[in-house]
């Protein structure tokens, strides 16, 4: 950039430094609405928090359930176990469970205790499976594992489908967002204020609640009636979700 300096009688050349200051003053003073304007917009806001729930039913059960022997040997009932447990593991692939996952191997001695004498008697191994199954063949399945070789039910909960859930998070989503802007609009109409623009958005979450455990017992199992099933009825499940606007006004 070049700078031209012309002189007269009026602006002599010794005064061009007061001239050229004069500017960049002039300029500073030029550009302080702006900032006070910005200023302005965050200090005249309101922030708001909706909040917005979907119900949706619950198709799925989510069954923990296993294999417990005990036995002389670790040997005995170790290869106990895993014979019943890989009957069990066979009937559920055949069912088509989904996300069937090994959870727990254990092997562990059983005590006796006399006068004051603690002794091994015996040893425990047990295998635990967790699957997904849809809710009204849970009840069937559930016998059919026993009959296999299942003697633990460690817990049943209830769950709706992974796409199920997506879609409720984007309507909980949507009601928690409406819910925020209505507030707004409340607060500010009562005061004699006008709304003006959002200045930012939050989203605080769009998630369902853990399922709650139908029960959860660690009392053995005997064979189930040929003739009669377990019944198993789902429930519904909500997701909420939470969204905080600030607005200008």
């Amino acid at each position: 950039m070049s700078i031209t300096v012309l002189s007269n009688s009026r602006f002599p050349v010794r005064n061009f430094g007061k001239i050229l200051s004069l500017s960049i003053f002039l300029g500073a003073i030029f550009i302080l609405p702006a900032s006070a304007q910005e200023k302005e917009k965050l200090w005249r806001t309101l922030t708001v928090s909706g909040r917005g729930v979907e119900t949706i039913s619950t198709t799925l059960s989510q069954v923990s359930l296993g294999v417990e022997v005990q036995g002389k040997t670790p040997q005995d009932v170790q290869k106990e176990t895993a014979r019943k447990s890989s009957a069990v593991v066979d009937l559920l692939k055949k069912r088509n469970v989904q996300k069937l996952t090994t959870t727990g191997i254990r092997l562990n001695p059983l005590y006796s205790y006399s006068n004051n004498t603690q002794r091994i008697t015996g040893y425990a191994a047990s295998n635990t499976v967790n699957f997904r199954i849809p809710t009204d063949q849970a009840g069937l399945l559930l016998d059919e594992a026993v009959k296999a070789g299942a003697t633990q039910i460690n817990g049943v909960s209830f769950i709706a489908s992974d796409e199920a859930i997506a879609n409720a998070q984007k309507q909980a989503l949507k009601k928690a967002t409406q819910d925020a802007k209505e507030q707004a609009e409340a607060v500010l109409s009562s005061l004699g204020l006008q709304q003006k623009e959002i200045v930012s958005i939050q989203v605080n979450g769009a998630s369902p609640p853990p399922p709650a455990m139908l029960y959860r017992s660690e009392a053995k199992l005997t064979n189930a009636n040929a003739d009669a099933f377990t019944p198993i009825l789902g429930g519904e499940q909500e997701v909420q979700a939470s969204v905080t606007l600030q607005i200008s006004y």
